[in-house]
């Protein structure tokens, strides 16, 4: 028979210990579960910054391919179909561009400014001043007995390779009779040089400084032209030349200088430039140009300094009133707090931000794109309307300032939303701490809505980087700041720069201090230079 298990007796004191080892082995079990959540949050963690980690460095290898292999335009074309019905989530974007096409539409018939269709304007017409040099061309068959009865004349440009002449000034001399005590008198004119001791003319000096500013040729191929017009000069000559015509006009540039720093609004920018220095042989120093424009005067004036640090170029803010326009560089971040001086930053700059967020968040970028492209058509519709600074004024308040209060409502409600690495969330991270200066250019409508006057400025110097690779030594690179300085001066108020560098080195030297203003493109009576 079957013995019977006698069933386990519990007490009170042997539950008691039982729940207290099942609530310490549950107590242990969650601190293992809470032990894995953190690590699983960690690791979610990880993995977020991981993910953002890579696409950042996905983004920055899409713009290297980009800069090498693509476009640099930064033209925003939305993707919306016109053809395709378009749901309107954003009625108040809307409303915008329906007012801005309505005041459009307003101006062009309050002025007038009907665009006619160009008709094609036929063959390019040859200038009338240029001389002609004719050559008549009988057939080769027996006219006699013919009459003549009209010709055909046919016109072609051509060229004549330059030449070089010898300007000879032949100075006759005179002398008096002998007077009772045997003495006489010599008489001779003044001899009109305008560099001593230098064979070139001023002409040939404006040739050589405009083929190496302007055309972007280094020393050693103008002197090869110079060969080939059948004179060789020394290197060594043909550089006392270039050195004593910079002397001969820096008074010239230091005026030049003075008039630009009282300028009430000026941009500024700067950009690198490479310089053999002989304490680093073997290298290049990096120095910098700093560039200014004022657009009233439409000057333009760069300055070489040693390094990129901001306390010696801008050291004249510090006691200036008026507006000060620049990108986003961290140098120009003090501005702001310089009493007496507004700082602009540049749409055209936070702009190229959401270009290159394109990739990145199609949605948020274009969003931000399509508002900032209703601010330059209000800017172009200013244009073409003529409009003067009060006008424009106007109708920056009445049409831009709504855009800008819906373009800094949507980042601040987005900021949050987007990594803040990412290149959507540094796009709103610029605008954000420039926020205030982005919102500037509306005081007042002679101001601009970015610096690309400025940035059209620097192009030459990066033209002539790409030829001449660096400047000689510091004072070649404070030359070459001169040089810049006036042939882009002379750009902006369409000047001749041969004949106003001309007239400069021939008249220079009989100017009074006082008077040299007159002498700068941007004030030169132009009927001088013809």
């Amino acid at each position: 028979m079957e013995r019977q298990q006698k069933p386990t007796e519990f007490t009170t004191e042997t539950l008691a210990k039982r729940v207290a080892f099942l609530e310490a082995a549950l107590a242990e079990k969650d601190v293992v579960i809470s032990e894995k959540d953190v690590a699983i949050s960690e690791q979610s963690a990880d993995l977020l910054k991981l993910s953002a980690e890579l696409e950042a460095e996905k983004f920055k290898y899409a713009q290297l391919q980009r800069m090498i292999y693509g476009s640099k335009r930064e033209r925003f074309i939305s993707s919306d179909f016109p053809e395709q019905l378009k749901l309107e989530l954003e009625p108040k974007s809307l409303e915008i561009e329906q007012a801005v096409e309505a005041e459009r539409e307003t101006i062009r018939i309050t002025y007038e400014r009907k665009k006619a269709k160009k008709a094609h304007p036929g063959r390019l017409a040859l200038p009338s001043h240029l001389p002609v040099v004719e050559t008549i061309v009988e057939p080769v068959e027996d006219t006699t007995g013919m009459v003549c009865i009209g010709q055909e004349v046919t016109d072609e440009l051509d060229y004549t390779p330059a030449k070089l002449h010898i300007n000879r000034t032949i100075r006759p001399k005179y002398i008096t009779s002998e007077d009772e005590q045997g003495n006489q008198k010599q008489l001779i004119a003044r001899l009109n040089r305008p560099i001593n001791k230098c064979i070139a003319s001023a002409a040939l000096l404006a040739m050589i400084y405009i083929d190496k500013f302007i055309f972007h040729l280094p020393y050693f191929r103008i002197l090869q032209r110079i060969s080939q017009m059948g004179v060789s000069i020394p290197a060594s000559t043909f550089e006392s030349w270039v050195k004593l015509g910079a002397q001969h006009i820096k008074p010239l540039f230091a005026v030049h200088r003075l008039y630009v720093f009282s300028e009430i609004y000026q941009m500024i920018d700067e950009s690198p430039i490479k310089v053999l220095d002989k304490d680093k042989p073997g290298t290049t120093h990096q120095g910098y140009m700093w560039v200014r424009y004022a657009p009233l005067s439409k000057s333009v004036l760069f300055e070489y300094f040693k390094s990129r640090s901001s306390k010696e170029p801008l050291r004249d803010l510090s006691k200036f009133n008026g507006y000060i326009q620049t990108d986003g560089y961290v140098g120009y971040t003090h501005l702001a707090e310089t009493s007496g001086l507004t700082h602009l930053s540049c749409w055209a700059h936070a702009r190229r931000y959401f270009d290159k967020a394109l990739p990145n968040d199609l949605q948020r970028a274009s969003k931000v794109l399509k508002l900032i492209q209703l601010l330059y058509a209000i800017e172009a519709l200013a244009r073409e309307a003529d409009m003067t600074k009060e006008q424009r004024h106007a109708l920056r308040l009445e049409k831009s300032l709504p855009i800008i209060n819906e373009i800094g409502s949507y980042i601040y409600n987005e900021r949050n939303r987007v990594l803040p690495k990412s290149p959507i969330g540094i796009a709103f991270e610029y605008c954000a701490n420039r926020w205030i200066s982005l919102q500037n250019y509306l005081k007042d409508g002679m101001l601009e809505i970015d610096s690309n006057l400025i940035e059209n400025s620097i192009r030459p110097l990066a033209l002539g980087r790409k030829n001449y690779l660096f400047a000689g030594n510091h004072e070649a690179a404070e030359n070459i700041a001169m040089f810049y300085s006036f042939f882009g001066t002379c750009k902006k108020n369409e000047i001749d720069p041969h004949k106003w560098l001309t007239y400069v080195i021939n008249n220079i030297n009989d100017t009074k201090p006082s008077q040299l203003k007159e002498l700068l493109p941007q004030f030169i009576d132009k009927n001088l230079l013809t």
